[in-house]
């Protein structure tokens, strides 16, 4: 989905941004779509600073990418119009359905060379738990992953350990059972011809 966004122009250059901050963060829609100027930091300790839900405040911090691009964006007119960072193509913020037709855009271009996509709705939810799910397979600790998002309880961080407990179960499924003997592994044509060519 990053790679659908046409970068020659500034719409696709914002949307390109939009969602890369918000797969690496695990932003809210509402946080992203309030993003001002002051919010985010991209010197030394570069992170992006919110108040999520309950008036909570959090830090996320950036990778080098994201800070990369941000760093890029923020040199552009569209960038920081009336102190936000995503503004619409008439300068005024964003709003809730703006982004997720932006999303629903580029998941739909994304298709194309993304079949794995065509039977799923992408929405920046959807952004946020794939970024939970990123740093879960990394091995992070899930009351790290709930002080990222903002979660209020470790209960809400439990529904992706159960969405990786699933993906586990599904690789298990796949496997032969134990005790029974191995089967030998058949080489289709193509990966044979492949071979041969080396």
């Amino acid at each position: 989905m990053l790679g659908a966004p046409d970068l020659a122009t500034p719409l696709g250059r914002r949307d390109h941004a939009l969602m890369l901050l918000a797969l690496q963060t695990g932003l809210r829609l509402s946080e992203l779509i309030s993003l001002s100027e002051e919010d985010v930091s991209l010197q030394t300790g570069a992170h992006v600073r919110v108040i999520g839900k309950g008036r909570k405040e959090r830090c996320t911090p950036l990778a080098k990418r994201t800070i990369k691009v941000l760093k890029a964006w923020s040199k552009e007119p569209w960038c920081n119009k009336n102190g936000r960072v995503f503004t619409n193509a008439r300068g005024d913020k964003l709003s809730a359905d703006g982004v997720q037709y932006i999303i629903a855009k580029h998941a739909r271009a994304a298709r194309t060379t993304c079949p794995s996509l065509a039977k799923k709705r992408v929405t920046p939810h959807v952004l946020r738990h794939t970024a939970a799910m990123e740093l879960l397979q990394a091995g992070v600790d899930r009351t790290v992953i709930a002080l990222w998002l903002g979660h209020e309880s470790m209960e809400t961080t439990q529904v992706y350990l159960d969405a990786d407990l699933a993906l586990k179960e599904k690789a298990l499924a796949r496997l032969e059972p134990m005790g029974k003997k191995p089967r030998r592994y058949k080489a289709n044509d193509a990966l044979l011809g492949f071979l041969e060519s080396l």
